[in-house]
């Protein structure tokens, strides 16, 4: 069965999802990669505020190819999200409801989902032109000379996803 969710996401109600549950995300979400994760990394630490506001919300890690003629954007699939590692259990500290990536994550990342009841989905690798139909607006909103890199807001509709680490710490990648 498929849980139908809207982004951002209460902790109440990622409290309720379980590792393996497929869900379909409809709301606003946030792309961020490596150098758009640094970045946010050096805001933080010299005092100044993030591009968004991150409680509850999800950081998809992708980075767009560009867009067709008529089209929002274009192959819009995960990118491996241990490489997010080292900034992520800040960000979950702040507030972050969910991120969806693909590939496992590091122990330090589980216990940050765990210690602020969020959640990690995985969407389908190699699925990036089925996914980019999900998404019905894009707009980068920081970091613009990133190009790919750049941290957009996201309008998605029926996004399918896994859960695979839950906010008890259920990994589906280890079961």
């Amino acid at each position: 069965m498929e849980i139908k969710l809207t982004s951002p996401i209460e902790k109440s109600r990622l409290s309720e999802l379980k590792a393996g549950d497929m869900v379909s995300i409809s709301g606003t979400i946030y792309t961020a990669r490596d150098a758009a994760h640094k970045r946010m990394e050096e805001a933080l630490s010299s005092g100044r505020e993030l591009p968004f506001d991150i409680k509850g919300n999800i950081i998809y890690y992708m980075g767009p190819s560009p867009a067709r003629e008529g089209q929002v954007i274009g192959s819009a699939g995960p990118t491996t999200a241990s490489r997010m590692d080292k900034y992520t259990p800040r960000l979950l500290d702040l507030g972050l409801g969910a991120m969806i990536g693909k590939g496992k994550r590091s122990p330090e990342v589980h216990e940050a989902i765990i210690r602020n009841g969020a959640v990690y989905f995985a969407a389908i690798g190699g699925a990036g032109a089925l996914l980019s139909k999900c998404i019905k607006a894009c707009e980068v909103i920081a970091y613009e000379d990133l190009g790919t890199e750049a941290i957009r807001k996201l309008t998605i509709e029926d996004f399918p996803c896994i859960v695979v680490i839950d906010s008890t710490g259920e990994d589906l990648y280890l079961k």
